[in-house]
């Protein structure tokens, strides 16, 4: 896959992500941040399996959703996209920046839908601002994205299952929040889609502005030993330098 069509991918998915977000917000508001169809039905069966080792383990799980693991995990994912110290450094400031500024973007949301947490009785972890979409969920999310992409360029057909364990750690960090109680299931969904949504807007942009050498392999070697080179003007062969 070339750059514009892995552009144009990216593109496509993160349009797809925006709108699905978009209308889950517009139902967010319209129930007034109420919890949704299936938010009391998965907090009610979390309140029922939560035996201490679980529970200690799904702390474990969301703490590395926040603070500075992802910010580490995205610096990484620009360390192994790069294949000089220059374009390493280069794509781990492109990743932090994507991070950085979705976590700004996430906030305005969040400020904006200003939805309400489940009820404090029902946490098992420490938990603040307003729930909608998850802080922790979109964190995890789009630093994940961000190393699968890393590792899919320098790996395109292999580390499977290294795809395989980044993704289901966005996906546990997600999970975890509504095992603690401290989101709804639908705020969790909208971290996630916010995620894609973002993901898809950064990838667009890295893929369609740095220079080629961004994320491109070794310099080619030349078929022959004239390619690359101008050609010789006839008239000049054959002349003898001046003494």
């Amino acid at each position: 896959m070339n750059r514009r069509d892995a552009a144009d991918l990216a593109g496509t998915v993160g349009l797809g992500a925006w709108v699905a977000f978009g209308v889950l917000v517009m139902v967010v508001i319209g129930h007034d941040g109420a919890p949704l169809w299936p938010d009391d039905g998965f907090l009610t069966w979390s309140l029922g399996h939560r035996p201490d080792v679980a529970e200690v383990l799904a702390r474990g799980v969301t703490d590395t959703g926040s603070g500075a693991v992802p910010y580490a995990l995205a610096a990484l994912a620009g360390a192994i996209v790069g294949r000089t110290v220059r374009q390493r450094m280069w794509a781990a400031a492109l990743s932090l920046a994507c991070l950085g500024a979705g976590q700004a973007l996430r906030y305005g949301v969040m400020t904006l839908v200003q939805r309400p947490r489940p009820a404090p009785a029902d946490w098992a972890a420490s938990a603040g601002g307003w729930a909608f979409p998850s802080g922790h969920t979109a964190t995890a999310a789009l630093t994940a994205g961000l190393l699968i992409t890393a590792v899919s360029l320098r790996a395109p057909r292999g580390a499977t299952s290294l795809r395989v364990v980044i993704g289901s750690w966005g996906v546990l960090v997600g999970l975890s929040r509504v095992y603690l109680g401290v989101h709804w299931f639908t705020d969790v969904i909208g971290g996630w889609l916010f995620a894609t949504g973002w993901l898809g807007v950064c990838l667009y942009a890295m893929t369609r502005w740095p220079p080629a050498s961004f994320v491109s392999g070794p310099p080619r070697t030349p078929d022959s030993p004239t390619e690359g080179h101008a050609p010789q003007d006839p008239g000049r062969r054959g002349r003898s330098r001046p003494a």
